[in-house]
């Protein structure tokens, strides 16, 4: 039989206990041993639920408080000196400080009062975050953190056969960026490789055979000096114990294949979801001593796996390979919600298509089984059910809409272009407005309170009358509204109340969306995401957003944006359909946005944003790809906002982001205003714009609401004037970096305070 294994899983739990146990340790309502403790009960049902599904070879390390690179920043002793322990021993509020920062009056994890948290970035292409590995020159690296082999412990005292695993050196090197100076991150690896030799010695000692070490910067443009590296650091790595694994995934290797195959390690993995091109001429490069572990159920979506079509590539495989042939998802199944058997509210049609991370690991075992017992009666029962499935979502009336069809067909080229030129458009939104130099705004969410979320799951459970709930609603907007005006803002919004998730709102008014009820998954720290379905063709029925945005506007005579969420976003956060282009879905959901934006415009709303958070993040790994991808993201929302009058401002948002590389594709877009997520980068991201001179208005963030820290006036103040030196003080805005739902609200307006005060002190220092 190929072995059956899993790269990771999801740490969050079937009721998002983690999340719920870090929360209530950082109100100071759970004590380090209660959070330990959930932990703990945690890892042990997730390497239960695998073993029962049929996973051989069970992963460890893939566990984190927080996030599994900043994990491996603590082992290999990667802390900035401002989060220093002075002790030099990190402990969990070392941890949690690095990623949540520390505000003044709240020092206890050991170091000085004060500290801004590491910067958050996206997971290559996915809407995972982690937090960026901050190197210096002289960084020194120690193993400082027992976590994994204190797992590895907890496994084999539960009686689990075990593969620990580790992000590798050359990938964990390149996630980080230097600081306090330039200089080559790769003249760290020959200080970095010792810690991993003693890492493997250490395993070796508790018995472990196999390691995983993750090395998915394989499936990138590599550089030929980092290229060059990995042969030099494998050559290190293979003589320290243990079988080690190298698991690449997200892409194809490509023109890095022959690189992989002859690592000197004991096997390789690579993802045949996102690229099944590698296959067979892998099998060609494999050296004959190898294993080779293939991933084929996606980990990083929800449909059932067609398992015929993948026997099929298996046993071409295996009569190759024999037992040196493996079988996994893709990649971590971190990417999935937990258990598909929690859906209790699921059509049975709609779940009979779904495949969630315990039932993936159904599917590995049940292909590794196929592969040693192809007459077996689960076996075939199993492959025939796949078979009725497949043939089932096919031919089901629910996918295909003639009429979403036929308006995508009659489009015109102008659709997507507005009527002039932005600096004709300026003009005419600047006599509209009268906003002032330096206007203020946020990003359109406030904060989630208590009260919110109670009202929502009133009116859902049929407790709260509709009537009851949208006067509950309206109270919130009226606060909200009261509390922006008292602020000082020059641009408002209405905060977002009636919204459980910038995506799931507007997908739950689409036709061709489905919803889960515990379809979680971790986007970053406690944050998790439950994102919508999208089962068939898209449209809007009616509008989504006019009476909240009517009413809001009617509180106050300053401008109300209207805040809508884009639809390249709309997709990246959703589970996309596989039977039909990507591109195809994306122009779908233009249109849907598109008819809100001009109800919003006949209302008389002046100032329209739609959120592009996840532009970015679709980026393919490889260059060659990236103009497509970029012209369909372009399109997409230039078709969505292309139909207004120059008088109607468009804004848009995007999350963290490396902009170098695409500033020429956002500035095509042709918003214009784009508020952008810079404060934890200090202004280094306006690099992009200052390069390219891009065109528009700009709003960089000024403060980290990812972050409880409440920063002072004068120091956003220092990020303006660093942005005033990139960007002309007439086009930039003043903003949080991103929405404030996460926040509460005492810190929210006292950070608002001090960006206006910031934004006033400017004006006049500038002006």
């Amino acid at each position: 039989m190929a072995l059956a294994h899993n790269l990771g899983f999801p740490r969050i739990g079937r009721d998002r206990e983690l999340k719920k146990a870090l929360e209530a340790h950082w109100r100071g309502e759970l004590d380090e041993a209660g959070l330990r403790a959930v932990g703990q009960r945690l890892r042990a049902e997730h390497w239960q639920l695998q073993k029962d599904a049929g996973i051989a070879l069970l992963p460890v390390g893939d566990f984190a408080w927080y996030d599994q690179v900043l994990t491996h920043s603590l082992a290999f002793g990667v802390i900035p000196q401002r989060f220093r322990p002075a002790n030099g021993k990190p402990t969990l509020d070392t941890l949690f400080a690095m990623a949540r920062g520390v505000s003044v009056n709240n020092s206890q994890h050991g170091c000085c009062g004060g500290a801004h948290a590491q910067e958050l970035t996206k997971w290559f292409d996915t809407n995972y975050h982690y937090l960026v590995p901050e190197f210096a020159a002289d960084q020194q690296f120690a193993l400082s953190w027992e976590q994994l082999f204190e797992e590895v412990a907890e496994a084999h005292a539960l009686g689990h056969a075990v593969k620990p695993v580790l992000i590798g050196p050359l990938t964990y090197l390149w996630l980080g960026k230097s600081k306090g100076g330039a200089f080559d991150r790769l003249e760290l690896l020959e200080r970095l490789l010792p810690v991993y030799g003693e890492i493997l010695q250490r395993l070796a000692a508790q018995g472990v055979d196999w390691v995983q070490i993750d090395e998915p910067i394989l499936a990138l443009d590599l550089p030929q000096d980092w290229k060059n590296a990995f042969e030099r650091a494998y050559n290190l790595i293979q003589r320290e114990p243990c079988r080690k694994l190298i698991a690449t995934y997200f892409g194809g290797l490509e023109d890095n294949l022959g690189l992989a195959a002859n690592l000197p390690v004991d096997g390789l993995h690579i993802d045949l979801v996102r690229a099944p091109q590698q296959f067979p001429s892998i099998l060609d490069r494999l050296p004959a001593y190898k294993v080779l572990s293939l991933g084929v159920v996606n980990g990083r979506n929800v449909w059932r796996t067609d398992l015929e079509k993948v026997l099929a590539i298996l046993q071409q495989a295996h009569e190759r390979l024999g037992e040196r042939l493996w079988v996994a998802p893709s990649c971590s199944l971190l990417h999935s919600p937990v258990d598909l058997a929690r859906e209790d509210q699921l059509d049975a049609e709609l779940k009979s298509w779904l495949a969630f991370a315990v039932q993936k690991c159904r599917e590995v075992a049940l292909l590794g089984k196929a592969l040693a017992a192809p007459e077996d009666a689960e076996v075939l029962a199993a492959l025939a059910q796949s078979r009725a499935v497949q043939a089932a979502r096919a031919a089901s009336p629910r996918i295909h809409k003639p009429d979403v069809q036929a308006r995508l067909t009659a489009l015109e080229p102008a659709a997507g272009l507005r009527q002039s030129p932005f600096a004709a458009r300026r003009g005419k939104q600047r006599a509209r407005l009268q906003l002032p130099l330096l206007p203020t705004t946020t990003i359109g969410s406030f904060p989630q309170t208590a009260a919110i979320r109670q009202a929502r799951q009133a009116f859902r459970a049929g407790t709260l009358s509709a009537d009851d709930y949208a006067e509950a609603m309206r109270s919130e907007i009226r606060h909200a509204v009261e509390v922006q005006e008292a602020l000082g803002l020059d641009v408002l919004v209405h905060g977002e109340a009636e919204r459980n998730d910038m995506v799931e709102y507007f997908a739950e008014q689409l036709d061709g969306y489905a919803f889960t009820r515990f379809g979680w998954v971790q986007s970053y720290g406690s944050r998790c995401v439950k994102p919508a379905v999208i089962v068939g063709d898209l449209s809007r029925p009616q509008a989504m957003t006019l009476d909240w945005i009517r009413y809001a506007q009617g509180l106050t005579a300053k401008p109300m944006k209207g805040m809508l969420t884009g639809p390249v976003t709309m997709l990246m956060w959703s589970f996309a359909r596989e039977d039909v282009p990507r591109e195809v879905q994306a122009r779908q959901l233009a249109l849907a946005i598109r008819d809100e934006v001009l109800d919003l415009e006949a209302a008389g709303i002046g100032i329209i944003q739609i959120d592009e958070a996840a532009l970015r993040e679709g980026l393919p790994l490889r260059r060659e790809a990236w103009q497509g991808y970029l012209d369909c993201a372009t399109e997409a929302f230039r078709l969505a906002a292309g139909g207004v009058r120059d008088e109607t401002q468009i804004h848009t948002h995007m999350c963290y982001s490396e902009f170098n590389e695409v500033i020429e594709a956002i500035a095509a877009m042709d918003a214009d205003v784009i508020t952008i997520e810079t404060s934890r980068s200090a202004m280094q991201l306006l690099e992009a714009f200052e390069r390219f001179a891009y065109p528009n208005e700009i709003g960089p963030g000024v403060y980290d609401i990812h972050s409880p820290r409440v920063p002072d006036s004068a120091e956003m103040a220092g990020l303006l004037r660093k942005a005033a030196r990139r960007i002309p003080l007439e086009r930039l805005w003043v903003n949080p970096d991103c929405g404030l739902k996460t926040r509460a609200w005492p810190e929210t307006e006292a950070a608002l305070v001090n960006m206006v005060a910031a934004a006033r002190q400017l004006r006049a220092e500038l002006a």
